[in-house]
């Protein structure tokens, strides 16, 4: 039931993540704090398809 997703950066728009996810548990879209190489900080990420 795992599957991968990839996390885009709500500020510069750039795919910086790839992770898994279980869809039977989260079935909405994954948002994550994590640290952007192009801005220098920790952003918001949003699962992408």
């Amino acid at each position: 039931m795992r599957v991968h997703i990839t996390l885009e950066c709500t500020e510069c728009h750039e795919r910086n993540y790839l992770t898994s996810k279980n869809r039977r548990n989260n079935p909405d879209r994954l948002e994550l704090t994590k640290y952007c190489p192009r801005e220098r900080k920790a952003t918001l990420h949003r699962e992408t398809k």
